[in-house]
């Protein structure tokens, strides 16, 4: 099956794009969505930017689609977009890193059942340790770029996500895996990666 990866950068998108690849799927594109609204409920805007040197690494075809971040008129822009993929690569598909969000997940699946494509979110409702015990295993070098949640200060931003880190998470009242908006990420090398981002 040919499928396109929503992809911002980040742990979640990166991942789910591995997993997709380990299970048969072929990764034709990836598709990256820039808000011009920083608040956007459904794109994340942060280190987008790095989205293209992370696709070079991958070795991946990359789409960038530019949206103002209208609350839910950017529905329509990504609906738009993934009928043009659905024409142009032949995709069957989406793949996304979606983990606990049910206004991410409930709108990619209504726009996949609009066109006849299938949703793919391979790690949805997996619980958070077994999901950043998968990453780590996975040999991602997951970097934290943002933080946005009491216990997390600027000491954080560059830190690796490994045994060292989890730890430390989990001693804070927070979502280990960053999905309720506690810290944000990037990814700098891992599987399908052919060379090394720079932090």
């Amino acid at each position: 099956m040919k499928v396109t990866a929503l992809f911002s950068g980040g742990k979640d998108s990166a991942y789910a794009v591995h997993y997709a690849q380990q299970q048969g799927y072929e990764v034709v594109c990836l598709l990256s969505v820039v808000s011009k609204n920083k608040e956007s409920y459904m794109y994340h805007t942060l280190n987008i930017d790095r989205v293209p040197e992370q696709a070079r690494a991958m070795g991946l075809k990359l789409y960038r689609l530019e949206t103002e971040g209208v609350k839910e008129e950017e529905v329509e822009d990504l609906k738009g977009m993934l009928k043009k993929l659905k024409q142009q690569e032949k995709i069957d598909g989406v793949v996304s890193g979606a983990l606990a969000s049910d206004y991410q997940k409930t709108r990619i699946e209504r726009i996949c059942d609009d066109l006849g494509l299938a949703s793919i979110a391979p790690m949805w409702h997996v619980g958070p340790e077994a999901y950043m015990r998968a990453v780590i295993d996975a040999g991602f070098d997951v970097r934290i770029a943002g933080v946005f949640a009491d216990g997390l200060d600027e000491s954080w931003v560059g830190k690796r996500i490994d045994e060292v880190t989890l730890q430390r998470l989990r001693k804070l009242n927070i979502h280990i895996g960053g999905e309720g908006g506690e810290y944000e990420t990037l990814v700098l090398d891992g599987p399908g990666f052919k060379k090394r981002l720079e932090f």
